[in-house]
């Protein structure tokens, strides 16, 4: 059986919250939403950076979210264990502590932990040993192996010289060196650095049995259909406005048909590359724009008003190349598209 084709990938969605207001999430339109990505046989990714943290969704929400999600899932679910409870100045014990309490919510869930970059440990480390420390105890700590996040400066500018290097070859050495002192301990590593050839060389140097889960939104289907020499699976934020696509794509590459796969995914690449282009932080704008134009939630509005962040050029193309991603009914979209013009 082929590296490349014949083989499940293992892929989850970073899941958007539907808002209320500026304030509230819609409880019963976000978890309609969850049941809409496993209903296509994706997991969902739960309280990642999709979902806002640390831009406008809070730890005690986030917490809510999670059990609330896993309490109703009928697919995998994975949720993110970050540190952004923390306020004011923190040490490094308090970033250990933060993630630890965070940790015990996802594990009693029933969610997969995803431990995610913490903006107060690239704060308050000095050095590689400080990530090790933490890293290390975390690892200790959780009950089933869990996934490590490498999200770069691209997606928060607040993570710089995170592992401990600004240099991201001694970043990535360092990064390896947590790994495998724990193999055992770690399912896999999603890296979102955007950075295609970069990955590649990592998923090559990972210990036999840790995964790869890519994040990377521009290169995702040749890395997700990978080489001789592995593959990568996928824990992205474009799966939530492409999920029904995605899925029929995924299905053809676990049946050997690589070529078909690649025709599936070329047209979604162009619609990718557009919610995430630069400032890389705001995709999320684009991403519940999608969600309401293909009619999963009744207003365009995110947590803190983050439904301002792009322009209506941006949304406008987002739009067009979603009708050719055939992730929209065009017509669907047009009337709402053309109602939400004229009340501005």
């Amino acid at each position: 059986m082929s590296s490349r084709s014949g083989v499940d990938r293992v892929a989850f969605a970073a899941a958007h919250v539907v808002a209320e207001d500026e304030r509230t999430v819609d409880w019963d339109a976000t978890l309609a939403f969850r049941h809409h990505l496993w209903s296509h046989g994706l997991g969902v990714a739960e309280a990642m950076d999709t979902a806002q943290r640390g831009m406008g969704l809070d730890w005690p929400t986030a917490a809510e979210l999670i059990r609330r999600s896993a309490a109703e899932k009928t697919g995998r679910i994975c949720a993110g264990v970050a540190t952004d409870q923390l306020t004011g100045e923190a040490g490094l014990d308090d970033v250990l502590n933060a993630y630890l309490e965070q940790l015990d919510v996802v594990q009693e869930a029933g969610a997969q932990p995803v431990l995610m970059c913490s903006r107060r440990l690239a704060a308050a480390a000095r050095g590689p040993e400080d990530y090790e420390k933490v890293y290390g105890t975390l690892l200790d700590r959780v009950s089933e192996p869990v996934i490590l996040h490498w999200l770069g400066t691209a997606f928060d500018p607040q993570l710089e010289g995170y592992w401990g290097s600004a240099d991201v070859p001694q970043a990535t050495r360092n990064f390896l060196e947590i790994i495998r002192s724990r193999p055992d301990k770690v399912d896999g590593v999603k890296v979102s650095l955007l950075d295609a050839g970069h990955e590649i060389g990592l998923r090559r140097a990972l210990p036999d049995g840790v995964r790869c889960y890519t994040g990377d939104d521009f290169h995702y289907p040749d890395l997700i259909a990978g080489d001789e020499q592995g593959h990568s699976d996928a824990l992205l934020g474009i799966f939530d406005p492409i999920a029904p696509v995605a899925a029929k794509a995924l299905a053809k590459l676990a049946e050997g048909d690589t070529e078909e796969f690649h025709r599936i995914m070329a047209p979604t690449v162009p619609l990718s590359r557009h919610l995430f282009s630069a400032p890389t932080y705001y995709y999320k704008t684009g991403v519940v724009f999608l969600a309401w134009l293909a009619g999963h939630q009744e207003r365009f509005q995110l947590i803190g008003g983050l439904e301002n962040a792009r322009s209506v050029e941006h949304l406008a193309e987002a739009k067009r190349l979603a009708e050719i991603a055939g992730v929209v009914d065009p017509e669907f979209a047009e009337r709402r598209w053309s109602r939400w013009l004229a009340s501005r």
